[in-house]
């Protein structure tokens, strides 16, 4: 079964927005780097979320949870730049 990418596309930059001015406010930003083939969204972490201790609670409880209940098919949100967790 093929995805409409430019939808999930679409779907995930809305969630994005709503969560930046949260992101803005501790310094940091996320930003899409793609949609995979089996709708895995792939963003980078900017500013101070890329390298927050609280990145990963940010990326799960925050913006995966945001994209999820918009685009339900999409499996999972991954940071191609997740600080490491000491």
């Amino acid at each position: 079964m093929a995805i409409d990418k430019k939808n999930i596309e679409e779907k995930v930059l809305q969630a994005l927005d709503q969560l930046r001015p949260f992101l803005n406010d501790d310094g940091g930003d996320m930003e899409l780097v793609e949609i995979k083939d089996d709708a895995t969204v792939v963003v980078r972490l900017l500013g101070a979320c890329s390298d927050c201790s609280m990145s990963m609670m940010t990326l799960k409880a925050g913006l995966e949870e945001q994209v999820r209940k918009a685009v339900p098919e999409v499996p999972r949100v991954e940071a191609i730049n997740m600080p490491e967790v000491a």
